[in-house]
């Protein structure tokens, strides 16, 4: 099963891929969409979507997870982010695939065993769940926290 996460963001969204056979995980793919700070934000969506699309034609996942909205102090920022996540869970379900949303905090203690961990501790995880793993970024490394949540919560439900 091939399991896919995303840590989304207007500026820069990460995605991870991971496969699951039995309780082995594996690093599939990860990579970051950036979009550029000069377009308006419909064009920004826009980009978000189409290369969230090509990730998705190019692996073909099996499900999807989204990392939650963080909300911060700034109404705007918040307010962005809940459009890029928005374009996130849509690009996922218009694949035709069950998705599911973690917050951050689920995440962490998913990984690290507590929910107030530091990227740090979470990277260092990453790293031993996915020998070798070569992050194209820290949105990425948490793309990958996402999936692998996923992939365990898939186990626990079945």
């Amino acid at each position: 099963m091939l399991i896919i996460g995303i840590d989304p963001g207007l500026a820069c969204t990460g995605w991870g891929i991971v496969a699951k056979s039995g309780s082995r995980l594996s690093h599939v793919a990860n990579g970051q969409v950036r979009t550029d700070t000069n377009a308006s934000l419909a064009e920004r969506l826009v980009t978000l979507d189409t290369e969230l699309t090509d990730v998705i034609l190019a692996h073909r996942p099996d499900t999807g997870a989204v990392e939650e909205v963080f909300v911060n102090t700034n109404a705007q920022s918040t307010l962005k982010l809940g459009q890029a996540r928005g374009v996130c869970l849509l690009a996922l379900a218009r694949a035709g695939m069950p998705v599911a949303e973690y917050a951050t905090s689920l995440v962490k203690k998913a990984l690290v065993g507590t929910g107030r961990a530091e990227k740090t501790q979470v990277q260092a995880m990453l790293k031993i769940l996915l020998p070798g793993l070569k992050p194209a970024g820290a949105d990425a490394a948490d793309a990958l926290a996402v999936a692998i949540t996923h992939a365990n919560m898939l186990g626990s439900h079945r």
